[in-house]
């Protein structure tokens, strides 16, 4: 996210250098676009029919229509009626051009040791190519293990390229990234933030590659929350590295992550080749698009959002998601500042019946965002929504699982950065055995987290009411 001085997160900027970094940044904004940017919203699109079947991808092309149905019906056997598994589906299928694509396995990582044990182990089995976009990678302990693991590759013959984000990585020395490429890494900064380093295009410091994506051979794919960073070398279990009332540096930061193999992994390369090209990076001749086979039962949908009123998929994917639920939303964000559409999404959802639990922060590395988060607590613990704030450590997973069939991990924050100005990527897994890992999950978080009562809420002292008020006022920028 971007309103915290990049890097490990450690909350050592102190409250003026936020302000002036807020001030930085909302004149930039009005430089750079000049108005506010705006959403879509779900009466732009046509409400699908029940009719008609989600277009559906295998290992061998499209699938039959007769195919595709019973996969769906197979969906909807598994689980109490709704309409998540089909009505959201063809909406996000008509906003992205993205299709449903059966025959992966998914692996749910938990946590930032999990997350690179994985990363790395993929990155040691390179044969042809590894391509990595990354919002931040740190110069320090797991920074340099990457670098390590990147560059014995190169070395080996693997051609290695990497996509870092200017504004992200700005902690990180010039001298880290030298090393990568004096050792052959092809390395493009994405967005630089010195605006004599853009190449004549127009300077926008607002849009930022908040995508984390590694392809290792066309074959396997990673996606989710986690950085290259130290601070998530902690577990999930919420221990800390330092003392009980330390801020987020202290804490271990708990976020989430996936590996795919199978047919969807070609939609992670096409995004990041996107990127590529986008940057004009060179061309290698190496093979990106290998045969993909078979290798589980999972269907997935590849999400990659841009900035641009057309292109604001992840965000019509939440609104959708929240509209056509009908048992259960279970949502876990870090930074919390929504639009008025998302917010009704969830207000309605929770009227009508359905059990909406959000688990946020109960500790920031966002002074801005987390008490902006706080301003709309009221109104949603009125209509019904349960909320809960994680103890102990940093929650920093972007995940959602609704009515115990869909399922989503990716980068994409509830503010308006990731939804009007960030490049995001989301990965969709429709399936009740994916779900099930993913309430396992959420359920753990409920577990180390305290629960926000409203009478309670309503006796929080005035100076918070005035602070949460006075930042919203700046929510569009959040």
């Amino acid at each position: 996210m971007l309103w915290t001085l990049p890097g490990d997160g450690s909350g050592k900027d102190t409250g003026i250098v936020r302000v002036y970094l807020l001030i930085f940044l909302f004149l930039s904004c009005l430089l750079s676009f000049g108005g506010c940017a705006s959403l879509p919203r779900m009466e732009d699109y046509e409400t699908p029919s029940g009719d008609t079947t989600p277009r559906i991808i295998g290992s061998k092309g499209q699938l039959s229509p007769e195919i595709s149905k019973a996969i769906m019906e197979r969906l909807k056997g598994q689980v109490e009626p709704t309409d998540i598994i089909e009505r959201h589906a063809l909406l996000i299928e008509a906003v992205s051009g993205s299709p449903l694509i059966a025959g992966n396995r998914v692996t749910l990582l938990i946590d930032g040791p999990a997350t690179y044990d994985a990363m790395l182990n993929a990155i040691g089995q390179a044969r042809d190519t590894i391509d990595f976009e990354t919002f931040i990678i740190e110069d320090d302990e797991v920074g340099r293990r990457f670098a390590d693991a990147l560059l014995r590759k190169q070395a080996e013959g693997v051609q290695v390229r990497l996509v870092y984000d200017s504004v992200g990585s700005m902690k990180t020395p010039a001298a880290f990234f030298q090393r990568l490429r004096d050792g052959g890494i092809q390395v493009l900064e994405f967005n630089p933030i010195n605006p004599l380093e853009t190449g004549g295009k127009i300077w926008r410091v607002i849009k930022r590659d908040h995508r984390k994506i590694l392809v290792v051979d066309g074959t396997v794919a990673f996606t989710g929350g986690v950085n290259i960073s130290s601070v998530y070398s902690s577990s999930s279990s919420g221990r800390l590295s330092g003392d009980q009332q330390g801020g987020p540096a202290q804490r271990a930061w708990r976020d989430t992550h996936v590996q795919i193999v199978g047919p969807a992994v070609a939609e992670f390369q096409k995004l990041f080749l996107d990127t590529w090209s986008r940057l004009k990076g060179p061309e290698s001749g190496r093979e990106y698009f290998p045969p993909l086979k078979r290798e589980g039962k999972d269907l997935v949908r590849v999400v990659g959002s841009t900035p641009g009123r057309e292109n604001r998929i992840t965000y019509m994917m939440y609104v959708s998601a929240f509209t056509y639920a009908e048992n259960s939303i279970h949502l876990t964000t870090p930074y919390f500042a929504p639009d008025n559409q998302t917010l009704d999404a969830l207000v309605r959802a929770a009227e009508r019946g359905v059990d909406v639990r959000i688990v946020l922060p109960g500790v920031s590395d966002s002074v801005l965002l987390y008490h902006a988060g706080r301003s709309y607590y009221t109104h949603l613990l009125e209509s019904g929504v349960k909320l809960y704030e994680r103890r102990n450590s940093m929650i920093h997973a972007k995940t959602a699982v609704i009515d115990n069939i869909w399922s989503t991990v990716g980068s994409t924050n509830m503010d308006l950065t990731s939804f009007l100005h960030n490049d995001e990527v989301n990965a969709i897994i429709l399936g009740s055995d994916f779900a099930a890992e993913m309430e396992s999950l959420f359920e753990e978080d409920l577990r180390q987290s305290n629960r926000i009562i409203l009478e309670e809420w309503k006796k929080r002292p005035l100076w918070d009411r005035c602070r949460e008020w006075f930042i919203k006022l700046f929510g569009h920028w959040l």
